[in-house]
């Protein structure tokens, strides 16, 4: 019997099939391979949803899976009704007026202005955006929303990866965040995420949704609240906890008015809300008919051993390399790790009885690597920091230890394919940095002057003074007096310096 998931496919009627044994399939030392064993193990038999619905393959077969019943809603989202949860159900408050289809969601919502403008910037100019994202939420959204569910959590939080990265795999923030749930390298590890030369599985869809099942769970046991627990898991829970003791305040609104969060913070949650709005309610908001969600994700797996060469196994299976890679976005080389054996490749459906036919007890075995000729003398430490390889690689590769010194006419052997430029695309994420944030540059005094002999208003007869005092700026000044800062500039540009006003000047305010 083939096992296939809506989300994963189990092992397959190939030699994984008779070998069972998932601690030796997950056999690497992490908590993380015990959380998609069990995963996979909950799941072994089910199906994949075809329009949140699925159909049995035979009278007798009682173990599949139906995805909650949500018309005109991404896949995977949270039941229409509430009688339909399982667990806590919210209506969206202050929305009367939107006439929407599905008002229901698992996580709190609401409607206000912050939320708004989000709605209207998906229906414009992120029109674009939300529909591509939409479209691979088809793909992924699924997995994501059962492993939540089956961690206790709500189902909406895929609105959380959807605001993150659009359910892509490889996105990659300017802050170094990565997959579809962006976690940064520190909290990943810290949830059970091996990230090395060899996998990121960030980039996984199973492993990185356990993670943030984990860090969201936790999170909410913190804050006993969602929109503070989204908040934290944005700008990191600390944060958040300062946020409220500096303003005394006990929910997200409360601690969003004030400058210490980042606008991307103030930002979050109401974004978050508005995706879960619209992608609950598709055909109100236009887009049901525009939005062709693609295939969920279902493949097989065939176990493969340790240091295996991508490119061999794709052409024995009548694949391109980047066609395998792309059903196994944590790897992120061209060779599986040399750490893990058995290592569980995915493939697509029907590919597990060609493995069967072309390849069992095939050598693999990844060969064709880069060599270097030693000059002079190199130590593996600083060949690792040249060639940004870690040092257990290199010393594994040349059946030495992380302590070698190589000296002149040793030929060292790197991880790289020899036909690969090692600036190439596929080690690209060797040297991404991370970015400093952008400030947006206000406008010069001149510009400002400009815009001003446009906007203002002429004072021809000046009548009323302001005499500046200590502190002031042409920015208080206006609010102080109630006049158009446009009107302040034009009436006075002779004696403003750089945009400077000086205490004890008396300025024209009308």
């Amino acid at each position: 019997m083939k096992y296939i998931l809506f989300a994963v496919a189990l092992i397959s009627c190939s030699s994984a099939e008779k070998n069972t044994n998932y601690n030796s399939q997950l056999s690497f030392k992490s908590k993380m391979y015990e959380e998609e064993k069990s995963f996979l193990q909950k799941n072994s038999s089910k199906q994949s949803p075809e329009e949140n619905q699925i159909s049995k393959t035979s009278e007798s077969d009682s173990s599949y899976i139906t995805m909650p019943n949500c018309e005109s809603c991404i896949i995977g989202s949270s039941p229409s009704y509430p009688e339909e949860f399982s667990n806590t159900f919210y209506e969206i408050k202050n929305a009367d007026h939107l006439n929407l289809d599905n008002t229901y969601f698992d996580i709190p919502i609401v409607y206000n202005e912050h939320v708004e403008k989000w709605v209207n910037y998906f229906q414009r100019k992120g029109k674009g955006w939300f529909k591509r994202a939409s479209e691979r939420a088809g793909r992924y959204a699924p997995i994501l929303s059962d492993i939540l569910h089956q961690n206790g959590l709500p189902r909406d939080l895929i609105f959380l990866a959807f605001a993150e990265s659009g359910y892509m795999n490889n996105a990659r923030s300017w802050a170094l965040a990565v997959g579809p749930w962006q976690f940064i390298k520190r909290t990943g590890e810290r949830y059970g995420l091996k990230i090395g030369w060899y996998v990121d599985e960030r980039k996984d869809p199973i492993k990185s949704s356990l993670a943030a099942s984990k860090y969201l769970s936790d999170l909410y046991k913190q804050f006993g609240d969602w929109h503070l627990a989204m908040a934290g898991y944005n700008a990191g829970e600390g944060k958040i906890h300062r946020a409220l003791k500096k303003y005394s305040a006990h929910d997200f609104w409360g601690i969003r008015r004030g400058r210490y969060l980042r606008q991307e913070t103030k930002d979050y949650v109401p974004k978050i809300m508005a995706l879960a709005i619209i992608g609950k309610n598709l055909k109100r908001f236009g887009f049901e008919r525009e939005i062709e969600f693609q295939k969920p994700l279902e493949y097989e797996i065939v176990e493969t051993k340790a240091d295996s060469d991508l490119y061999q196994i794709a052409s024995s299976l009548g694949m391109s390399f980047d066609e395998l890679k792309k059903w196994n976005p944590e790897l992120l080389r061209w060779q599986t790790p040399y750490w893990r054996g058995d290592y569980p490749l995915r493939v697509p459906l029907g590919k597990s009885i060609e493995f069967d036919e072309c390849c069992l007890g095939a050598d693999f075995k990844a060969r064709d690597y880069k060599t270097l000729n030693i000059k002079n003398s190199a130590s593996t430490a600083w060949l690792s920091k040249n060639y940004k390889v870690p040092e257990d690689v290199i010393a594994y590769l040349n059946k030495t230890n992380q302590n070698k010194h190589f000296t002149k006419g040793d030929v060292v052997i790197l991880p790289f394919k020899s036909d690969h430029n090692r600036f190439g695309s596929i080690y690209k994420d060797l040297y991404v940095k991370k970015k400093s944030r952008k400030k947006k540059k206000g406008l010069s005094m001149r510009q400002h002057i400009r815009t001003a002999m446009k906007k203002g208003s002429k004072i021809s007869n000046p009548k009323s003074f302001y005499t500046v005092k200590k502190g002031d700026n042409l920015w208080n000044i206006a609010r102080k007096t109630g006049v158009s800062i446009h009107t302040l500039i034009r009436n006075n540009v002779s004696k403003i310096k750089r945009g400077s006003v000086h205490p004890g000047q008396k300025i024209v305010i009308r």
